[in-house]
């Protein structure tokens, strides 16, 4: 600013010089200057003079502002000083003219500013790379800048981030800053960064953005937060609109369900702000964009399942039955409701249970419907009723049975005490207001929509015109409103009450033979169609003569000839007479050609700017484009050609059936089939679990046939061998000392183990030792503990190794014994068939064979315990030599750390004794410059009057900042 006033006032002491010229010395200035302080007095100065003289210093600075982001990077404020002058430059929003001429002069300034900026890629990613200072003043103004370039020339500056390196990810960082202005203005960038860029849509979704944006906007409040969740609400509408691959990772995110809080509004008297209402407003635009009919019809159907499952559909249900809610919010409520429930079975049962807050409980529906035939609510509500009544019944066969069953005798309630949807529809088909006329039409239309059962029922349908006079069907009565015109004086659009009943006669006729049978029995409808087509009217009526041609057209096509006098050779032959068939065919195409229809063909919503225009419905354009070419074939057929189609079609219909009755067969023979073959499959699993116990069986008598072969060539050596027993004292063969040398054996036996079972105490004694030493603290023990724990480790592979080796001599001990064992067992029973012995003796033996197996068990039972015990043994120093591994890594570790520690403690210590002394030679040489100073006789200011210097200078920045920030 000094620079800047010296410059100002060497203006007013020479000769005048022209602003131009002023930014041409600070420009000079800027390239040429070396010490930094000038150049940032300069860059301050243009600053300044950036938003006044935008132009100038628009083409004398922009190119020597670049160089300074490029050179003098190191200096937070001139950088930020450089950025604030290019976004004056650039920018339109500092623009105060009211007039258009200016304002647009302003715009064509901003844009080639922009050209300029961009046309060198570099620059935008140099400003890139700014954005990765923390530095505030370099950060915001960065921001700030490219947010602009990004209004002026969107898809060119997005073209150059996207190609960047990692261009999108470093603005993602601006929502994780903890400074709320930078945040804030981070959603702004974005918003401009996405806009009709699916693919920069699709980076940021996936940098974590819709975690970011809804963890701001829980943390501003929800719906009562401010305009910062306004535009995170924004941001997100650009990423999810159009976009199916983000609708699908926003769904399968689960992040659906944390809308649902959205929707808590809470009291009814908490007030509904500007602010909230345009919230809400934005939050249930964001969930209509999620089941939008546009996406594909998987992705719809899976987010209207997760709404349902997470209870967003009942919390918008809340606030459509609420009360005090703003006109706009309910309405906007109602179609987000639709949408959820569109086409969704399991959504639209859900609606239909709803119930209103009212004594006695209404269903919404009935509800919703009220609103809809009452001409003082607002047209937008009405439209937005239909909408979801039209949503409701959206491949909703069972909804639309519902509706029409409120209309048959069976079902009406006679006591009057309350109102059933069918009645407010007649209510409204039949009432003096044109609009009610049309929305009860369309809305009824829809309950009949491809659904030939509905048509047949509706034709039941009995009204009670006047007292004393017979009740009339619904069908004539539809008829009689349509022939009466504009003789009942009604309220809105002259046409609309004839187009909406047309409509309603056309979608109940299509495809209904039966319909067209009872529309064709009053001979008083096809004279009126008749006559209605022939006419010469206004271009008003055209559209009228269109759809009287198309409803006679259906009673053609869909004619089953059951009635003589209206046949369709008949009917076609009228045609011919009375209008021809070109003329026909020429009024028939007047619904297509009409302006209103190409508008409704578009959206399934009827979203009309009046009344006037709601003329066309959508699904009736879908009907109209399905038989306009069917009609107008049919129209030119020959009886001839009209025979051989009745014809085609009744061997059509024989061939369907015969095909259907061989479906049917075939079907039944499949499952016949199936059950054979699981038969077939358990009968083979019993025939194989049969032949194995066959062969086992078989194999067990070969067994018993070799066994007692053997026993007999045995007992007859034996009987050869051996003379009549007489002696007591040899038992069976086996003599006393054999005996007592087995129990030598066994005593041994249980000797050896008891010294083992010592032995492994000893052993898991050490073992715990070495798990206590290994647990305790400090490396100087455990480095100590590892060099013992290695001999003990040692010294028990080597007891385990002698223990292994005892093991396996007891083992074949045991087996010698269990052969002797058997050879004994085979002895006793061969002699005890040849030669009987007394009882005592054949006990004695009996019980010293028991004994002896006993104890041969209980000794194999002893070395399976030592086997596992000894495999226990060493699972356990296995895991101990891997925990001494582990500590030794550890120490290793801490060691390094420990070193690094303390080489960085002393490179600081001698950095900050460096200082030191930096710090004291430098006031030395300062106080002894004071001195030369005051002997040479010039004035010295002291610390206290340069410290009051300095805060000035910064009390004028911070002045020139606040204009600029209040500008902003």
């Amino acid at each position: 600013m000094n620079f800047l006033r010296g410059v100002m006032g060497g203006q007013s002491a020479g000769p005048q010089h022209t602003e131009a010229e002023t930014i041409q010395k600070l420009c000079d200035r800027v390239a040429s200057s070396t010490l930094l302080d000038d150049r940032r007095n300069a860059v301050r100065a243009l600053k300044s003079l950036s938003k006044k003289y935008r132009l100038e210093v628009g083409i004398q600075a922009m190119e020597h502002l670049i160089h300074v982001l490029q050179t003098d990077r190191s200096d937070s404020e001139i950088i930020g000083y450089a950025l604030d002058t290019l976004y004056n430059i650039i920018s339109n929003d500092e623009e105060e003219e009211v007039e258009e001429n200016s304002t647009r002069q302003s715009e064509d300034l901003g844009s080639q500013f922009t050209e300029i900026f961009i046309k060198q890629q570099e620059n935008v990613t140099l400003l890139l790379s700014l954005l990765e200072e923390f530095d505030f003043h370099v950060r915001w103004p960065g921001v700030k800048l490219l947010t602009s370039l990004l209004k002026q020339l969107g898809p060119q500056v997005q073209q150059i981030i996207l190609v960047s390196p990692m261009g999108v990810s470093r603005l993602m960082d601006l929502l994780a800053d903890s400074r709320e202005v930078i945040r804030n203005d981070g959603v702004l960038l974005l918003q401009a960064l996405t806009r009709s860029n699916g693919a920069i849509q699709k980076i940021v979704a996936f940098e974590n953005a819709f975690e970011r944006l809804l963890d701001i906007i829980t943390e501003e409040g929800n719906s009562d937060g401010g305009i910062v969740v306004e535009d995170c609400l924004i941001l997100l509408q650009n990423l999810l609109k159009n976009n199916n691959s983000n609708q699908n990772f926003f769904k399968e995110g689960s992040y659906i369900q944390r809308m649902k809080p959205w929707f808590e509004v809470g009291d009814e008297n908490s007030g509904w702000s500007a602010q909230k209402v345009t919230n809400l407003h934005l939050m249930l635009q964001l969930v209509r964009v999620l089941v939008s009919p546009n996406n594909p019809p998987g992705a719809t159907s899976s987010c209207q399942k997760a709404m349902f499952q997470c209870g967003l559909l009942q919390q918008l249900c809340t606030i459509l039955m609420a009360t005090g809610v703003p006109a706009d919010i309910l309405t906007e409520t109602i179609n987000t409701v639709s949408e959820v429930i569109r086409g969704c079975q399991v959504n639209q049962d859900y609606f239909a249970s709803v119930n209103a807050p009212s004594n006695p409980p209404r269903p919404a529906i009935v509800v919703l419907l009220m609103s809809m035939v009452n001409e003082r609510q607002p047209f937008v509500l009405r439209c937005a009723v239909l909408y979801c009544f039209q949503c409701f019944l959206y491949k909703n066969q069972k909804g639309q049975g519902e509706i029409v069953s409120t209309l048959l005798p069976s079902t009406i309630d006679a006591t009057g005490n309350t109102v059933s949807a069918g009645q407010l529809l007649c209510g409204g088909l039949f009432s003096t207001d044109s609009l009610s006329n049309w929305c009860a039409a369309v809305a009824l239309a829809h309950a009949l929509q491809e659904n030939a059962t509905q048509k047949e029922q509706l034709l039941r349908v009995q009204l009670a015109t006047s007292i004393g006079n017979p009740p009339v069907s619904l069908l004539q009565q539809c008829t009689n409103i349509l022939s009466q015109g504009d003789k009942i004086n009604r309220r809105g659009s002259k046409i609309q009450t004839r187009v909406g009943l047309l409509m309603l006669l056309c979608t109940w006729l299509s495809n209904c033979p039966i319909a067209v049978t009872h529309f064709l029995h009053n001979s008083a409808n096809v004279p009126f169609l008749t006559g209605q087509i022939a006419e010469n009217l206004g271009e008003e009526e055209q559209l009228v003569q269109g759809l009287c041609a198309l409803l006679l057209g259906i009673s053609i096509y869909f004619n089953d000839n059951s009635l003589e006098t209206y046949m369709k050779e008949k009917l076609k032959q009228l045609i011919e007479k009375r209008i021809g068939k070109e003329n026909f065919i020429e009024k028939l195409g007047f619904i297509s050609k009409h302006e209103l229809y190409s508008r409704a063909s578009q959206k399934p919503q009827p979203n009309f700017p009046s009344p006037e225009y709601m003329i066309f419905d959508h699904e009736f354009t879908k009907l109209v484009k399905e038989l306009e070419g069917v009609i107008t074939k049919a129209i030119y057929k020959s009886s001839e050609e009209d025979k051989k189609e009745e014809e085609v079609k009744k061997t059509l219909e024989q061939h369907d059936s015969i095909v259907t009755h061989y479906k049917n067969m075939i079907r039944e023979q499949d499952l016949q089939l199936e059950e054979l073959k699981q038969q077939i499959s358990t009968l083979k699993c019993q025939n194989e679990q049969l032949q194995t116990a066959v062969t086992q069986q078989v194999s067990q008598i070969q067994q018993h046939k070799d066994q007692y072969n053997l026993l007999k060539v045995q007992l007859g050596k034996d009987s050869q061998h051996q003379g009549p027993y007489t002696d007591g004292a040899q038992m069976n063969g086996v003599q006393p000392e054999e005996i007592s040398r087995l129990r030598e054996e066994i005593e041994e036996l249980k000797s050896n183990r008891e010294l083992l079972q010592s032995q492994l105490a000893e052993k898991d004694s050490l073992i715990e030792n070495l798990k206590s030493s290994q647990l305790s603290p400090g490396t100087n023990e455990q480095s100590s503990a590892t060099a013992g724990d290695s001999e003990q480790i040692a010294e028990l592979k080597q007891e385990l190794a002698t223990l292994k080796s005892q093991l396996n001599s007891q083992s074949v001990e045991i087996t010698k014994l269990q052969t002797e064992k058997q050879e004994l067992l085979q002895k006793t029973e061969a002699f005890a068939k040849s030669a009987p012995v007394p009882g005592e003796s054949e006990t004695v033996i009996a019980t010293k064979t028991t004994d002896v197996e006993g104890r041969l068990s209980a000794l194999l039972q002893e070395t399976k315990e030592l086997k596992n015990e000894i495999k226990a043994l060493s699972e356990e120093r296995t895991a101990i030599k891997e925990q001494l591994d582990s500590s030794n890594s550890t120490i290793a570790i801490l060691q390094n750390e420990k070193n690094k520690l303390e080489l960085d403690i002393t490179d600081s210590k001698k950095e900050q004794d460096d200082l030191l002394v930096l710090l004291a030679d430098q006031d030395q040489k300062i106080f002894s410059l004071k001195n030369k100073l005051k002997e040479l006789g010039h004035p010295v200011e002291e610390e206290d009057e340069l410290e009051s210097g300095d805060q000035d200078d910064e009390d004028d920045e911070d002045e020139d900042d606040g204009k600029e920030q209040g500008h902003i």
